[in-house]
């Protein structure tokens, strides 16, 4: 039974170690709800410490991806900070914008990659979650927009952060301050997605292989790289260099190695243990 109200976990195939968690509230087009920012990272942990899980793919329910956050979940954080004491309201609601940030934070803190599915709209929020995901690709007819400038407020869950570093500053600059709506040719020029499928079942299928290619590649190498490329991001190179030969002392020499050369040797698939 699904443990969540936002969320949907499904394995569809029994042998496989990629999963998909679903946002799924399709009929507020996945708007991100107050449930959800507890919900969210929970799942996440939950799928991370899972040594049957080496993939998450991250789609929604329905017509579309994500509309963004829940508007009466957002009046309903302000509203605290209408009255009482003005410094103690804000310093409570900047508690609540880290606890909303922490959720989107916690696709980074997921040691599994996290592929975005994106099909549909995918609005103000819904780009927050794709832009802390390791891979994104979309459909056509997808579109997106960072909406909260039409909101009269600044994007604060991590895109003015992390979009600029995935598709330029200059165009995360455009996106963010015109607020436009663009679609998924113009995603894939930017860089924000890889690929665009023809189709929501081309995608499907697509993101499918491409999410068992990687389940099945050792979870140490998988989940080393991952970590290292986010840590890397925000370092210099003489520091990224220290900490991958950090990483590589702990890690190299490893089952995973020696089964990786004896398939290759042997010419057949690697077998590796789950982490």
């Amino acid at each position: 039974m699904n443990q969540y109200k936002t969320l949907q976990i499904i394995q569809k195939n029994p042998d496989s170690r990629v999963i998909h968690l679903n946002l799924n509230r399709p009929n507020h087009r996945n708007a991100l709800s107050l449930d959800f920012f507890t919900e969210f990272p929970h799942a996440l942990a939950s799928l991370d410490q899972n040594p049957n899980v080496n993939v998450i793919i991250l789609a929604g329910s329905g017509d579309h991806f994500c509309s963004g956050i829940d508007l009466t979940a957002f009046n309903s954080i302000t509203s605290q900070s209408r009255s009482g004491d003005r410094g103690r309201a804000s310093e409570q609601f900047r508690r609540e914008i880290k606890l909303l940030q922490d959720a989107i934070t916690a696709i980074e803190r997921c040691r599994k990659p996290v592929i975005a599915s994106i099909q549909g709209g995918c609005i103000g929020g819904g780009v927050d979650l794709i832009t802390a995901c390791d891979i994104r690709f979309c459909c056509e007819g997808s579109f997106f927009s960072v909406k909260e400038v039409d909101l009269g407020i600044v994007a604060d869950l991590g895109t003015l952060k992390r979009l600029p570093g995935i598709v330029g500053f200059g165009n995360a600059m455009e996106l963010a301050l015109t607020g436009r709506r663009f679609s998924s040719r113009e995603a894939k020029e930017f860089g924000l997605v890889s690929r665009v499928f023809g189709s929501k079942e081309d995608l499907e299928e697509g993101v499918r292989l491409v999410a068992e290619g990687i389940a099945a590649k050792s979870p140490l190498a998988v989940t080393g790289t991952k970590s290292v490329l986010l840590r890397s991001r925000d370092m210099n190179m003489e520091q990224a260099l220290d900490y991958v030969a950090t990483w590589n002392t702990a890690m190299l020499i490893s089952d995973d190695l020696k089964e990786a050369i004896t398939a290759q040797s042997q010419k057949r698939k690697a077998v590796f243990a789950k982490l």
